[in-house]
């Protein structure tokens, strides 16, 4: 038998089907953390996920709070937060793209790893399309007389964000891997530097064309 701070099977087993699906769907959260991981190796693409996780309990606890309902009622809200967001990411990309291959040819330090988890905080944060998904996600799941609905929402968020954390870091592993290979190369890590700094740039574009 379930806690009751838990929905029941019938609700819990539909979630974790979606959950997964949603986890394993290429989206703006993997993008970010394959494009840190090819760029500056393994440990700057865990960084990236556990950041991401951090942003998304955030809008999951706001979500829980009814406060993402504000940017879902407020159209200026929405603008301001999406166009924040993109030029955050036009700023992350151009200092990637404009980064010295050799001060990156080696995996980044725990200080730049510190300031990569910020960064990766910041983007999930500033990504609207999140706090909206959250509010209109969760509650389909949540069965308000077992529990409070707050309560249900935060424990249904987490559960979605470990899954975020084992597949982006799976892919932080995978992709830092291979790429910190070829980082012993001046000239490779540039092209790296370029094509990450790019894969942020299109993460922009793609933020700053999203609708309501």
């Amino acid at each position: 038998m379930l806690p009751e701070f838990l929905p029941s099977w019938a609700s819990l087993l539909p979630f974790l089907a979606a959950t997964l699906a949603l986890n394993l769907t290429p989206g703006a959260d993997m993008t970010y953390t394959i494009a840190r991981s090819a760029a500056q190796g393994p440990a700057a693409g865990y960084a990236s996920a556990w950041g991401i996780a951090v942003g998304s309990l955030v809008h999951t606890l706001a979500a829980a709070a009814g406060l993402a309902a504000l940017i879902q009622a407020s159209p200026l809200a929405f603008i301001a937060v999406k166009w924040l967001g993109a030029a955050y990411l036009v700023y992350l990309a151009i200092n990637l793209m404009l980064a010295k291959p050799e001060a990156d040819a080696k995996e980044v330090g725990r200080s730049d790893n510190w300031r990569v988890f910020r960064q990766a905080v910041i983007v999930n944060l500033l990504n609207p399309k999140v706090a909206l998904f959250m509010i209109a996600f969760l509650p389909q799941f949540v069965e308000p007389e077992r529990s409070p609905v707050w309560l249900q929402m935060i424990v249904l968020g987490s559960l979605l964000n470990i899954g975020g954390i084992i597949v982006n870091s799976t892919l932080a592993t995978i992709v830092g891997l291979g790429a910190k290979r070829l980082h012993h190369s001046p000239r490779v890590q540039r092209v790296m530097n370029v094509v990450s700094g790019t894969l942020l740039g299109g993460l922009a574009i793609r933020l700053a064309l999203v609708q309501r």
